[in-house]
C-alpha cells in the first residue's frame, strides 16, 4: 500500500521588542536566571498585566507580509496547565479568537511552485525555562523567560514531504528576519518548530492519527525527524498496529522519536477568555500604516532582482536569502556595476569563507566596498582572476586593502606583450614534442600550454594576452619547420 504523509507545522517565533508582552522587564538572552522578573510575570497576587503595543504591531507585520485575514477583534485567553517553568498555572494566550486567520506562504522546491496555507497567528507569552543537572537529583527553574513576546504561526497541514517542511520553515524564517521582527536563532529558542505528522492510504482525503514532535531546534533536525515518523508510522500500519495520538521527543544523537506524553486536546487546557485584559482592537488605519511601512519582501526582491540586475533564478535565490546578504550585495553594486561579476564572488569565495568560519554575512571580514575594490582590479586588468583569489584571501586575514596587497607583495599583472613573448618562447623552447602534438591536431594540448605560461610568470600574465601570444608564437614555430 502507498501512503502519503501529510505534515503541519506550529512554529513559535519570539519577537524582538525590548520588554515582555504584558510588564517592563527585559527580554535580553543569558541574564543571570531570575533578574528579568517582576511580580507582573512571576504571576504574584493582586498584579494587572498592560498589553506591550509594540507586540501587537510585529504581529501585524506578520500577519500582513503573510496574507492573512486580519481581525478587527481579537481576546486573549488563559491556557490552564500546570508545569514547574509556569508561574502563574496559565498561559496568556489567544485562542477563540486570534489576530488572524487565513493566510499562506507560496515556497519554491525542485523548480515547482506551492503554496501553504497559514491557519492562524496569535499573541502569547513564554514560559520559563527548567535547568536540568544531570549529577543532581533536582532540576532548577530560571523564569527570565516567563511573559516573553510570542507569535504562534500555525499552518494548514499542506505539507507532504519532510523537505517541503523545510522549505516552509526557512521561508517563514527569512520573512521575520525581513521584517526584523525576530532573530530567528533556533539554538538560543527564538525560532521554535513543532511538527505534526500523519499518513494516510494515497489518494485518500481523510486525515489519519497525527502525532506531535518536539525539541526540533534545526532545520535538518526537522527533517530528519518527520522523515523518521512517516517511516516509523508506515511500519505500525503495516504491521496492523494503531498510531496514537501522542507528543514525541526528538532524540538527535540517536536518531529517534521517544513518547513525552499523551496529546492534548483543546479542552484539556480549560481556555477561557483572560477577564484581566480588555479585547484588542485593531482598525483599519493602523493595519494600512503598518502595510505602508512594511520593507521589501523576499518574492519582491528575488523578482527585482532578476529582472533589474539581470541574474539567473538561482543566484537571486541565494542572494535574497536573507536581508543581510541582499544588503550586502546591493551595496558592492554602489561602488561597481557588474551585478553578476559581484554575485558570482559572493555565492562562491565569501559564502564558501564564512562557512568555513562559522559566520553569517554580518560578521563578513571583507565588507562590500573592498569587494568591489577588488573586482575594479582585475577588470583594470591590474590583476588576474586567479590572482585576485589570492588577494581576497589575505583581505580576510588582514583586512588590509586589496590595493595595499597587492603593492605590497607585487601581484601587478602583467601585460606588456614583450615579456609575455618571452616567456612563451621559453615554454614552447621546453616543450617542443607537445608543440608537435598540437601541431598535428591535439588542441587539448594547448591549456597545457598556458598553464606553463602562467607558472612561470606566478600567476601575473594575463591570461588574455597569453592566449593571443601563445597562438601567434605556435603558428611562427610552424612556419619555420
Amino acid at each position: 500500500m502507498e501512503f502519503e504523509p501529510v505534515i503541519g507545522l506550529e512554529v513559535h517565533a519570539q519577537l524582538k521588542t525590548r520588554s515582555k508582552i504584558f510588564c517592563g522587564c527585559s527580554t535580553e538572552f543569558g541574564a543571570e536566571p531570575n533578574t528579568h522578573v517582576c511580580p507582573i510575570c512571576l504571576g504574584m497576587p493582586g498584579v494587572l498585566p498592560v498589553l506591550n503595543k509594540k507586540v501587537v504591531e510585529y504581529a501585524l507585520r506578520m500577519a500582513i507580509a503573510t496574507h492573512c485575514r486580519i481581525s478587527p477583534e481579537s481576546r486573549f485567553a488563559r491556557k490552564n496547565y500546570f508545569y514547574p517553568d509556569l508561574p502563574k498555572g496559565y498561559q496568556i494566550s489567544q485562542y477563540e479568537l486570534p489576530i488572524a486567520l487565513a493566510g499562506y506562504i507560496d515556497i519554491e522546491l525542485n523548480g515547482h511552485n506551492k503554496r501553504i496555507g497559514i491557519t492562524r497567528i496569535h499573541m502569547e507569552e513564554d514560559a520559563g525555562k527548567l535547568l536540568h543537572d544531570p549529577d543532581q537529583s533536582f532540576s532548577r527553574v530560571d523564569l527570565n523567560r516567563t511573559g516573553v513576546p510570542l507569535i504562534e504561526i500555525v499552518s494548514e497541514p499542506d505539507m507532504r514531504s519532510p523537505e517541503e517542511a523545510g522549505a516552509y520553515l526557512r521561508k517563514l524564517r527569512s520573512l521575520l528576519r525581513y521584517l526584523d521582527i525576530c532573530d530567528g536563532n533556533m539554538e538560543e529558542g527564538s525560532f521554535r518548530c513543532d511538527a505534526n505528522v500523519s499518513i494516510r492510504p494515497a489518494g485518500t482525503e481523510t486525515l489519519g492519527t497525527r502525532t506531535e514532535l518536539k525539541n526540533l531546534n534545526s532545520f535538518k533536525h526537522v527533517e530528519k525527524a518527520i522523515a523518521y515518523e512517516i517511516n516509523r508510522q508506515k511500519d505500525v500500519v503495516m504491521d496492523g498496529g494503531q498510531i496514537f495520538q501522542e507528543t514525541l521527543l526528538w532524540n538527535p544523537d540517536k536518531g529517534q522519536t521517544t513518547s513525552m506524553r499523551s496529546k492534548e486536546e483543546a479542552h484539556d487546557y480549560r481556555y477561557f477568555p483572560d477577564p484581566d485584559l480588555l479585547p484588542l482592537m485593531v482598525d483599519d488605519d493602523w493595519v494600512q500604516q503598518i502595510t505602508q511601512s512594511l520593507p521589501e519582501l523576499p518574492d519582491a526582491k528575488r523578482e527585482r532582482f532578476s529582472t533589474a540586475h539581470g541574474l539567473p533564478a538561482y543566484d537571486a535565490e541565494v542572494l535574497t536569502s536573507s536581508r543581510e546578504l541582499a544588503d550586502y550585495f546591493e551595496s558592492c553594486l554602489e561602488d561597481y556595476s557588474n551585478p553578476k561579476q559581484v554575485s558570482n564572488w559572493i555565492m562562491g569565495s565569501l559564502l564558501a569563507l564564512l562557512n568555513a568560519e562559522g559566520k553569517d554575512i554580518q560578521q563578513s571580514p571583507i565588507a562590500p566596498r573592498a569587494l568591489a575594490a577588488l573586482l575594479k582590479l582585475i577588470d583594470g586588468n591590474v590583476i588576474s582572476g586567479k590572482i585576485a583569489k589570492t588577494v581576497f584571501d589575505e583581505m580576510a586575514r588582514t583586512g588590509k586593502p586589496p590595493e595595499t596587497i597587492v603593492q605590497e607583495k607585487g601581484l601587478v599583472q602583467v601585460t606588456d606583450s614583450s615579456e609575455i613573448e618571452q616567456i612563451v618562447q621559453k615554454v614552447l623552447a621546453r616543450n617542443p614534442k607537445e608543440v608537435s602534438d598540437y601541431q598535428n591536431g591535439k588542441e587539448k594540448v594547448f591549456g597545457f600550454f598556458v598553464g606553463q605560461v602562467m607558472r612561470e610568470s606566478k600567476g601575473k600574465a594575463n591570461p588574455q594576452r597569453v592566449n593571443e601570444i601563445l597562438k601567434i608564437q605556435i603558428d611562427v614555430s610552424s612556419d619555420r619547420q
